[in-house]
């Protein structure tokens, strides 16, 4: 297979890339201003979308207090799932149609970000779930136009979903983990206050701090926009378009951050500056891959998620057991980047440069070597699991792995490279154990 994704000649790609950012407000106490920007956005009745432990400590107490502070109406849902599936979709759907809001606020990690996003979209124009999942696992149904406001106020420093139009689900009709994305999940305000950072759990802040990097390099790495065909319309042209100028700067200042304070963010809960740093380069890290994408390693990372749920991550002791997505992710991230490295030996390089790789004098064929290694250093710093077969996997799961992977071409033909089922077997042996 070539190293290369098959790219167009000069003068036949894509000329224009797009940005569609979501307003951010950043800043340590930028959550004692949530009211005020609830009432700006024309708010009265708010459902609240929360974590439970996030909502019990300071950061909710914050945050009812700066609703209520302008009169606003709340009501509160506090069962979303961690790694929500199609039936904590149902039930938040529900509490959102039931309360009658004209707007919501989701206070927590991802999967509070995400939760808030389908219950907004499923009670505001309601069809099945999978109508709205990607193609080639769902219906890929256009959401019709916009929805109720909703300000994402994160409390992780990684997963980047109050800046994306994503949400992603365990589908449990189908045994796979798939996403729905469109421009009008984005939510209206992204309020990112690094202070609740500073209370979360060593393993959160790993898993969540590797989502960062993973996030950050696979956008800085994705195929160029230039080697898309021009849409024959404007409207045509996807949301993820590949890496572009724009998304370039923000990946590379995510990856330098990461590579300087998540190990330290992760030792130190009493360093608040690197894990307010490893914040800003989440949110760095949303932009970039809102708009570039993501490949490889979080098309694999579905199916890593999805097919074993006996896994108890540090940090996550009082959740279900399950894999959380940034370590699902991470733990393909050296074996992918060894196989996307030859499309573009520089990128992978500059990428490990960022991270904190002496890369002088290296060799182009040495760029995914050199990539890999420098995560796994950072892996075993932050205490990771040595590989896939440490999350309780063998070369006996690796068809269905590939298989769950394969399905999920959206983000895979972002890759600089193409990749088959049989490549993603080979990169699921290769992630077995790294140490």
């Amino acid at each position: 297979m070539s190293a290369q994704a098959d790219y167009l000649a000069p003068g036949e790609g894509e000329t224009v890339f797009t940005v569609s950012s979501v307003p951010i407000k950043f800043g340590a106490g930028a959550l004692r201003e949530v009211g005020e920007d609830a009432l700006a956005l024309g708010m009265k009745r708010v459902g609240i979308f929360a974590d439970p432990h996030v909502l019990a400590g300071r950061a909710g107490e914050t945050l009812l207090g700066a609703l209520r502070a302008q009169g606003l109406d709340v009501a509160i849902y506090d069962q979303v799932r961690c790694e929500p599936d199609s039936d904590s979709f149902a039930a938040a759907t529900a509490f959102a149609r039931e309360g009658r809001f004209d707007g919501f606020v989701s206070l927590g990690g991802g999967s509070v970000m995400d939760t808030a996003k389908a219950a907004n979209l499923l009670s505001t124009y309601p069809d099945e779930l999978i109508a709205y999942i990607n193609a080639p696992v769902g219906g890929a149904k256009p959401i019709p136009g916009r929805l109720k406001p909703h300000i994402a106020c994160p409390s992780t420093c990684g997963t980047g979903s109050e800046t994306t139009g994503i949400a992603i689900v365990d589908l449990k009709s189908v045994g796979l983990k798939s996403g729905i994305a469109s421009p009008w999940l984005k939510p209206s305000l992204a309020i990112v206050d690094p202070t609740t950072t500073e209370t979360l759990p060593a393993g959160v802040v790993a898993a969540t701090g590797f989502d960062v990097l993973t996030h950050a390099v696979e956008s800085y790495t994705a195929r160029p926009y230039t080697s898309r065909p021009r849409p024959a319309h404007s409207s045509q042209r996807p949301p993820y378009q590949g890496s572009t100028p724009y998304n370039d700067i923000g990946s590379l200042a995510a990856i330098r951050l990461g590579g300087q304070y998540l190990v330290r963010a992760v030792r130190d809960a009493g360093d608040t500056e690197a894990r307010h740093q490893l914040m800003f380069a989440s949110t760095l890290a949303g932009l970039a891959f809102g708009s570039a994408g993501v490949h490889i390693p979080h098309a694999m990372s579905y199916s890593v998620a999805t097919l074993r749920h006996e896994f108890v991550a540090p940090g996550y002791e009082e959740r279900d057991a399950m894999v959380p997505h940034g370590i699902a992710v991470v733990l393909n991230a050296p074996a992918a980047f060894r196989f996307t490295a030859p499309a573009n030996p520089a990128r992978h390089l500059q990428a490990a440069a960022a991270l904190g790789a002496d890369v002088t004098g290296a060799a182009p064929q040495d760029a995914g070597e050199i990539l890999a290694q420098t995560f796994i250093a950072l892996m075993r710093q932050a205490g990771l699991p040595s590989g896939l077969a440490a999350l309780g996997y063998g070369r006996a799961d690796v068809p269905r792995l590939a298989a769950g992977a394969y399905a999920q071409q959206r983000p895979l033909v972002m890759a600089p490279r193409s990749v088959s089922l049989q490549d993603l077997e080979g990169l699921y042996l290769g992630a077995m154990r790294y140490w």
